[in-house]
């Protein structure tokens, strides 16, 4: 059903990539799932900011991992698997000043988002979503 939809509305050169993008952005939500959890987990431990740090890292390494095995199956399999995890990780540097940045911005700014972290938690992953796909893309998986 979905592969039928791709080819009427997508040009067919993109259907590869625009199929990537969109299970990109389903790991993405099972990231955004561990991140959220990780942070109610531990914010009360280690500090709203200090767990979104940690949250960011968890989530981050399981997206590269199940990226790796579904997303980008098959390429970039000349990287050993640590020195491509560590290579998402740093590419990924700008998706994580727009994801946190937003992050730590809102809650700053914004009491709901403190008292219900999820709000700047989905707005960030989606600021930070496009930059990362490109950079992982272009950079990890190719």
């Amino acid at each position: 059903m979905i592969q039928r939809l791709i080819s009427l509305l997508i040009p067919e050169k993109y259907h590869t990539k625009f199929k990537q993008f969109i299970q990109f952005g389903l790991v993405g939500l099972s990231g955004l799932a561990l991140d959220t959890c990780t942070v109610y987990l531990l914010r009360h431990i280690i500090g709203l900011t200090t767990a979104t740090l940690v949250a960011y890292f968890i989530a981050a390494t399981s997206n590269w991992l199940i990226n790796r095995l579904w997303t980008f199956h098959g390429l970039g399999k000349n990287k050993h698997f640590v020195n491509q995890w560590f290579t998402f990780l740093i590419t990924n540097i700008l998706g994580f000043c727009l994801n946190r940045g937003t992050v730590l911005i809102l809650f700053h700014f914004s009491q709901t988002c403190v008292a219900h972290p999820i709000i700047a938690l989905i707005i960030g992953a989606a600021t930070g979503m496009f930059a990362n796909f490109n950079i992982s893309r272009k950079l990890v998986y190719k």
